[in-house]
């Protein structure tokens, strides 16, 4: 896995993108690693929600649901190659329906945080922060939702 190291500063709410100043608490964050394999490193996702998330993400970027630009910089596709003979157009439409399907089975409660966290990589306490949620609730809901996309999944 790539590594991008950096020094921050701690407070209340988690590491500070400004440098550290002398005498505060600091941590060495990896930029490159995102919040479900944060979790999952630290024992608090299993292997099967982890893959679970992952595939979620997979079909969010693969569905281009993200904002993008304009023009389409991919490849030019060559006769004979691609996911099962299906053209890009395709192959997104099939994306779009596992992801709208995934969250469907995790159920609408649970969609919100399972974009925020999956697909946007938020942290839990920024997206508890941002549903208004209790400290600390995030985990135990990603939780249930990852063990509901699991399952759409046929995962674990």
């Amino acid at each position: 896995m790539k590594q991008i190291l950096v020094d921050r500063e701690l407070d209340s709410t988690g590491p500070l993108a400004t440098p550290p100043r002398a005498g505060r608490r600091r941590v060495t964050v990896n930029l490159a690693e995102s919040p479900l394999s944060w979790l999952h490193a630290r024992g608090h996702l299993s292997d099967a929600q982890l893959a679970a998330g992952e595939c979620l993400r997979r079909d969010f970027e693969s569905a281009q649901l993200a904002p993008g630009v304009t023009m389409r910089w991919d490849a030019v596709r060559i006769a004979g190659t691609g996911e099962r003979g299906l053209n890009p157009t395709e192959r997104q439409l099939a994306a779009r329906q596992r992801f709208d399907g995934a969250l469907a089975t995790a159920g609408k409660d649970l969609a919100d945080i399972l974009w925020r966290v999956v697909c946007a990589g938020e942290t839990l306490p920024t997206a508890e922060r941002a549903l208004a949620w209790p400290v600390r609730s995030g985990k135990l809901v990603l939780r249930i939702a990852l063990d509901r996309v699991a399952g759409f999944y046929r995962i674990g």
